[in-house]
């Protein structure tokens, strides 16, 4: 028997001020000749498995909460085992399940050795050897960790043609609406989840279209078995996800299986959550980053296709690939937590965008420091800012060699060999002033101790900075809630004692909750919506706020599509330079001795650095579906009534 999982409890520190989650990630595999062909080129039957492998290690940073795999054999007799499915929550979700396949391959070959050399034999009874496979990764965005979490989730029948798995990166805003449309069609849903409703969506109309095809091959054929072929032959996936989708508001790539064979992953129509695909004469692949695929299958960029919004890539039984709309697209709307921190950085796209954000940090910068460059040091935390940082001191060098340059032709005829040095020589000082020092694993989990923790796990590089005497810049990708940063961080900071901290932002001030994937749905954890609120109290305007919640009340009774998102009023009535000072005032420590500055890149610098994933909602409250403004709304009711929970 397969081994059960448990869960490590294990303190991570990702962020310098808080933990963002991933969105998750997925991957299929199919596989368009015979397992013997790969054993004859590649040395292995196993060639489908090890690449999914791959394609999830190399998407690790998507999902540490738990994994899972599934995988179809196609053209099996009756009474063999087609589906196998295996999902892990251990710390090593992904080395844990493929490690328990590799065991049943290893057991198998010492009990027959001989048969173990046929591809046929192994894919007849090992499991997990079959021609299609989903991956997933899960980063958590809501509820408990437990296996039963963990995708692909599993919808079983008799009939091949009628089973279906499924798994996604994806949050739907509007669950409650699909549960009760579950419900009017007649179906008794165990459990109000949005995974379980998209698989029930989706089961239910892959049951009609099993219903209309028996019904009408019966008139022409007696032999239910050759019925079920054609049925498998004939099944119009295409129409299964155009009726299945029509309800869903959100941000969603889910990708299913159904048993006989077919294969599809779908996008949501505003292209929130990414999906890119490759194809050859061996092989179909779907994963939720560009790089993956390009390294796991040494292909060029350009051989890779991004999934269009509102559109499925369809890879029907028989190997045919397609791609089809099945939701009339919409503005795009592509996630830019995606650009500024999720993926990989690695993706020649977004290696570029995550430059550009700290080049267009520069004047700030620059205006904080008093363009005192010669007694500014300048460094980053956490290492995912490293390219963002490395954009910010190639804009700090530009800067400097126009000076340079300005200066030189003023010297004219009367340049020395002495001034021109001592210009020459300067340049930004980059040191590495913290270092991660070791992973903590602990159980504890009361802030106290955890704070304590968090100054264990970092390092301080000292002799970097001169004390009293220089600025200390920071960047980092984004600042949440800041209670890292104002409990542990900024303490460790000031020990070196700069003369002033600018904390570096690559993005803009989170303002609202997401509500397509990111575990950012309640308001009173941002620092930035924090500091309004402090703000319109300080300038006596309580009723403000009174009036606000008495009008959102009002609000979330109309119908999403007619909602407006009251919050951003109360942005609206102070600059995002107002903000940034009250969030610096509410995280610096009393203790601490160093002036504060913090700075956010600005809405324009992220759509410039960022021109095609124009995804803010987080930033601006433009929410892409009416799902969002109605979260909105609910959330800021929830933070009125001092309720810290989830707004969908």
């Amino acid at each position: 028997m397969l081994k059960t999982s448990f869960l490590n409890v294990t303190l991570r520190f990702s962020f310098m001020s808080d933990l963002i989650k991933h969105e998750c990630g997925i991957a299929l595999v199919r596989l368009l000749k015979p397992i013997e062909y790969y054993k004859a080129k590649y040395g292995s039957a196993r060639y489908g498995i090890h690449k999914m492998y791959q394609l999830m290690e190399k998407m690790i940073n998507r999902g540490q909460d738990g994994a899972g795999v599934a995988s179809i054999k196609l053209d099996v007799e009756p009474g063999t085992q087609y589906i196998d499915r295996l999902r892990s929550i251990e710390s090593k979700a992904t080395q844990d399940i493929f490690s328990q396949i590799n065991d049943l391959f290893v057991k198998a070959q010492r009990k027959n050795p001989q048969e173990y050399k046929d591809a046929q034999w192994q894919k007849k009874n090992i499991p997990f050897l079959g021609e299609l496979l989903l991956g997933h990764l899960r980063y958590g965005t809501y509820g408990k960790n437990s296996i039963h979490s963990c995708h692909p989730f599993r919808r079983q029948n008799n009939w091949m043609s009628r089973n279906l798995v499924v798994a996604g990166n994806f949050n739907l805003t509007n669950v409650d609406e699909l549960f009760e449309h579950l419900v009017e069609l007649g179906q008794h849903p165990r459990e109000k989840a949005d995974t379980v409703t998209v698989m029930e969506k989706i089961g239910h109309f892959l049951d009609k279209e099993n219903d209309k095809l028996f019904k009408q091959f019966k008139e022409k054929e007696d032999d239910n078995r050759a019925i079920s072929k054609l049925i498998q032959e004939n099944l119009d996936v295409v129409s299964i996800l155009k009726e299945s989708s029509k309800r869903w508001d959100g941000g969603y790539v889910i990708g299913g299986l159904i048993g006989h064979g077919d294969a599809f992953v779908l996008r949501d129509p505003n292209g929130i959550r990414p999906a890119f695909y490759y194809s050859d004469d061996e092989v179909v692949v779907v994963a939720s980053e560009r790089p993956v695929i390009q390294t796991v299958f040494n292909v060029s960029y350009e051989a890779i296709k991004e999934v269009k919004p509102g559109h499925a890539v369809v890879i029907k039984k028989n190997g045919k690939l397609s791609e089809h709309e099945i939701i009339e697209p919409q503005p795009l709307k592509a996630c830019s937590f995606e650009r500024i921190y999720f993926s990989r950085g690695n993706d020649a796209d977004i290696y570029r965008e995550r430059n550009a954000l700290g080049r267009n940090l520069v004047p700030q910068v620059l205006k904080s420091i008093d363009y005192d460059l010669e007694n500014t040091v300048f460094s980053y935390i956490p290492n995912t800012a490293e390219v963002a940082f490395g954009g910010l001191v190639e804009g700090i060098d530009d800067y400097l060699n126009k000076l340079k340059a300005t200066e030189i032709l003023k010297m004219g005829g009367n340049v020395t060999e002495p001034a021109l040095s001592n210009l020459l020589k300067l340049h930004p000082r980059i040191h590495k002033i913290v270092l991660k020092d070791a992973k903590q694993r602990t159980f504890i989990t009361d802030d106290e101790s955890r704070d304590s923790l968090v100054n264990l796990v970092y390092d301080i590089t000292y002799g970097t900075v001169r004390k009293g005497i220089d600025n200390l810049v920071v960047l980092d990708d984004s600042i949440v809630r800041g209670t890292t940063l104002k409990q542990s961080i900024l303490r460790i900071l000031d020990r070196l004692e700069p003369r002033k901290i600018i904390v570096v932002s690559s993005a803009p001030q989170i303002r609202y909750p997401d509500c397509y994937g990111i575990d950012m749905a309640v308001l009173n954890k941002f620092i930035a919506f924090e500091a309004c609120v402090q703000l319109i109290k300080e300038t006596g305007r309580q009723a403000t706020l009174d009036r606000l919640y008495q009008r959102a009340l009002e609000e979330v009774e109309r119908p999403k599509e007619e909602q407006a998102n009251l919050v951003k009023e109360l942005y609206a009535t102070f600059t995002t330079e107002e903000i940034s000072q009250k969030i610096a005032e509410l995280l610096k420590p009393a203790e601490l001795k160093a002036n504060l500055e913090i700075i956010y890149q600005s809405i324009e610098g992220l759509h410039l650095a960022c021109p095609h994933n124009l995804g803010d909602w987080y930033f601006t409250g433009n929410y892409p579906t009416a799902g969002g403004m109605k979260v909105s709304n609910r959330a800021f009711i929830n933070y009125m009534q001092g309720k810290s929970i989830r707004a969908y």
